[in-house]
């Protein structure tokens, strides 16, 4: 009899076994789902690397899943260092990193516009020695959805809190990356949620179980407090000869720079005067025409279907290629045309129904501002010895260089190498300035931000080497590193820096990483 109820316990013991082992595999299925990409329409052949897509629930109750790509590293996946590239907007895809910025695709802007747009490889991509996954954060960005409205509510704060949380699940599906070095990465307004992501990460607010190899974080031309980053437009203006000296002495008398507040009509009157200088001027890069177009009516490329921009394009009698040497914008007309296709989004494995309309941008999200400032944490984690870069285009009026540098400043860093030029094949390229406490800034020249309103802003750097190197992990390329075969170029949108590979892996080997830095 005991033998038989032993048998019985036994036996109920494996089916409840079988049954959470079930529910586990189930459970862990809806949190995290894969899909393995070879072959992507407009682009001819299998892919040149791994391209993985997949969502990620962030919060059960809500449906929450975020959208990502992860495109191992083309040289040593399990060795080379695991970046996640977090797109500004707030609300910008991770296909637009993936794209216009880092990643190893871009748009072919010369092919013929019949038909899909077509993709080209680019092997100077941060991928050819860096794990990178491009993340469409926060919900509603790129193809990331919500199955309740609820879902759909973010934030700064929230934002955050599900990063952190699609990290912590990430790397329980893929556990052969926890040992890699880890950086966190993004610009424009990225800048006040890598800096919280980093530090959560730093302090445990993942999953304290989850040891991830946190090294540091990257930042371009970064939103990080409105204090700096407001008051320094108008200065900026004054130091690129956009406004004269009279108009700036009037400012800097009749209004207060430091709340840049209009408190009496002189300095109403004195900021209206500055605003009708500058209103002509591409802010995101000064040196860059507006996207505006000789013809008898002159219009703004403005967001439009992928039907009403074939249009557009076709009644104007105007090809892209045409476009983009005066418009930037005008490519990422392809990236809505392509992303909206249905055999790209089966190719991707886009849950059907659940993004109507992918935008590179979207800005209507659901979204709170309730971050002020991220300075916080930038000096818990430099403090805390991860590795800090801020780098920014010297060109940008959005978020100008004289901000970054006046909130770098009040961190009361001490200076270990100061201001000095970085020198690409014998001519300056840009400046930089090294802090203690772990933190770099470096300016590039010519660069600047490409699109307003919280979008991708993205450099004009073509080719920037991921900013760690063999020896020391995470000191910025041009801070104290031979710089081998290095060239300038021109173009007709902005000058392009070109830097070779440097300092990584071994001292003979030469890999260019070619990229846009940005949104």
């Amino acid at each position: 009899m005991r033998a038989m109820a032993q048998q019985q316990q036994g036996i109920l013991f494996l089916l409840l076994l079988c049954y959470c082992l079930l529910w586990s595999s189930a459970s862990s299925s809806s949190i995290r789902s894969r899909h393995v990409v070879s072959r992507l329409p407009g682009f001819d052949g299998e892919l040149p690397f791994q391209l993985q897509t997949g969502y990620v629930e962030v919060d059960r109750t809500a449906g929450v899943r975020l959208f990502y790509y992860f495109i191992p590293s083309e040289r040593s996946p399990a060795e080379d260092p695991l970046l996640l590239w977090l797109t500004g907007g707030p609300g910008c895809s991770g296909l637009s990193g993936l794209i216009y910025e880092i990643g190893p695709l871009s748009f072919d802007l010369h092919a013929s516009m019949c038909g899909l747009p077509k993709l080209v490889y680019k092997p100077e991509s941060w991928t050819k020695v860096s794990n990178v996954i491009f993340l469409d954060s926060p919900v509603g960005a790129g193809f990331s959805y919500a199955d309740t409205y609820a879902g759909f509510i973010s934030s700064d704060t929230k934002a955050v809190d599900q990063i952190l949380v699609f990290l912590t699940n990430w790397f329980h599906g893929h556990p052969e990356f926890l040992s890699n070095p880890l950086y966190i990465a993004g610009d424009s307004y990225s800048g006040m949620i890598v800096p919280a992501v980093a530090s959560g990460i730093a302090t445990g607010k993942h999953e304290p179980s989850l040891k991830l190899n946190l090294k540091g974080y990257l930042l371009g031309n970064p939103v990080t407090d409105h204090n700096f980053d407001r008051p320094s437009k108008i200065p900026f203006a004054h130091a690129m000869g956009l406004i004269s000296d009279e108009m700036y002495e009037a400012y800097k008398k009749r209004c207060s720079v430091e709340d840049d507040a209009h408190q009496n009509v002189q300095c109403t009157n004195t900021v209206d005067a500055i605003k009708e200088c500058v209103t002509g001027i591409n802010k995101n890069h000064i040196l860059e025409p507006k996207c505006t177009f000789a013809s008898p009516h002159p219009y703004k490329l403005k967001p439009f279907d992928s039907r009403l921009g074939r249009q557009m394009l076709q009644l104007r009698d105007l090809h892209l290629s045409e476009i983009s040497r005066e418009c930037r914008m005008a490519e990422y007309t392809m990236s809505r045309i392509w992303a909206n296709d249905v055999t790209v989004r089966e190719a991707l494995g886009i849950h059907e129904g659940t993004v109507p309309l992918w935008q590179r941008c979207n800005y209507d999200i659901l979204y709170t501002y309730d971050f002020n400032s991220s300075l916080r944490y930038h000096l818990d984690l430099t403090t805390k010895g991860y590795k800090g870069l801020v780098y920014s285009g010297d060109h940008d009026m959005i978020i100008p260089y004289i901000g970054t540098q006046a909130w770098i400043r009040s961190l009361n860093f001490s200076v270990v190498d100061d201001w000095r030029p970085w020198f690409v094949q014998g001519q300056v390229a840009g400046y930089t300035r090294s802090y203690s406490n772990n933190l770099t800034f470096a300016t590039v020249k010519f660069l600047g931000e490409i699109e307003r309103d919280h979008s991708v802003h993205t450099f004009g750097i073509r080719t920037m080497n991921p900013p760690w190197q063999r020896v020391v992990p995470f000191k910025f390329g041009v801070v104290g590193v031979e710089v081998r075969e290095v060239s300038l170029r021109y173009s007709v949108l902005a000058d392009q820096v070109l830097l070779n590979q440097i300092g990584w892996g071994a001292p003979d080997q030469d890999i260019e990483i070619k990229g846009l830095v940005g949104r």
